[in-house]
């Protein structure tokens, strides 16, 4: 029990990190999308590589703080009936869902943005959004990288929810 305990506070961890990078990323999108704004209007001289770069940087947000906002139960869910059920309650709500429709989903996801990425760097891939062609590797990478997180916390709250589940003093 000690290591699960320890397992999942790693998990925990790597969400709460992964979440962290994202918010300078956000930093980066805004820094990168002003000076693409003043080059633009202010000097007619509009860039490549911003909008692409942008447009990754985004992705990455969204992906890094995919298991951040599964940790802090900030996705958005309809409670009509949930929120009306003592905490075992919606811990066995939510493993039976989990067991139905998240995981099913999440382990194509895994497979599909798994393959993407490795794919993506054999085969050198790029981007072809603009004349600026970067790399894909790094950008599927990100979000290989945000699902997999996405799985794991999850797992972690599955088996958080088991532990709840099967509690006495649930509520």
């Amino acid at each position: 029990m000690v290591i699960v305990k320890k397992v999942l506070q790693a998990v925990d961890s790597a969400s709460e990190h992964l979440g962290s990078w994202g918010r300078w990323l956000t930093v980066a999108l805004v820094l990168i999308g002003t000076h693409d704004v003043v080059l633009r209007y202010g000097f007619n001289a509009p860039t490549v590589w911003a909008y692409e770069t942008m447009m990754m940087l985004g992705g990455s947000i969204y992906a890094l703080g995919w298991g951040y906002g599964l940790l802090h139960k900030s996705h958005i869910r309809v409670d009509i009936f949930f929120s009306r059920l003592s905490a075992r309650g919606q811990a066995i709500a939510d493993v039976v869902l989990a067991a139905i429709f998240f995981f099913p989903l999440m382990s194509v996801l895994v497979y599909k943005s798994v393959f993407w990425a490795i794919r993506a760097w054999a085969r050198s891939e790029v981007m072809m959004e603009s004349y600026w062609y970067p790399p894909a590797g790094p950008f599927r990478t990100l979000i290989a990288l945000g699902i997999c997180m996405l799985f794991l916390q999850g797992v972690a709250k599955f088996i958080r929810d088991i532990q709840l589940s099967r509690s006495k003093t649930g509520d």
